[in-house]
């Protein structure tokens, strides 16, 4: 298995188009094909210290292995979706594990 956990930080100034387009893009990526598993969602209301709330969205996809991960990574969906993020997001913070 090969998870890959990603949080956007979204800019305070976006326009509702663009918070939507976002949002469009975020949950088309869980349509992948090589995505066995995965789910998006925004900050839970759990609030202790050692919990970071900071972000407006996260994203984790489960593949089968690596070569799933760089086929998503490679697709025609997630392509232009880094387009989107660039331009939505103040800052995106990822995190990989085997």
């Amino acid at each position: 298995m090969f998870t890959h956990c990603v949080y956007f930080w979204l800019k305070d100034d976006l326009k509702p188009a663009e918070t939507k387009e976002f949002e469009a893009g975020l949950a088309a990526l869980l349509t992948i094909p090589s995505v066995v598993h995965g789910t998006i969602g925004k900050p839970a209301s759990t609030d202790r210290p050692i919990i970071d709330r900071s972000y407006s969205w996260g994203l984790v996809t489960i593949f089968k292995d690596l070569a799933g991960h760089d086929a998503y990574q490679d697709s025609p969906i997630h392509t232009p979706f880094r387009d989107v993020a660039a331009r939505c997001c103040k800052k995106i913070q990822i995190y990989d594990f085997a």
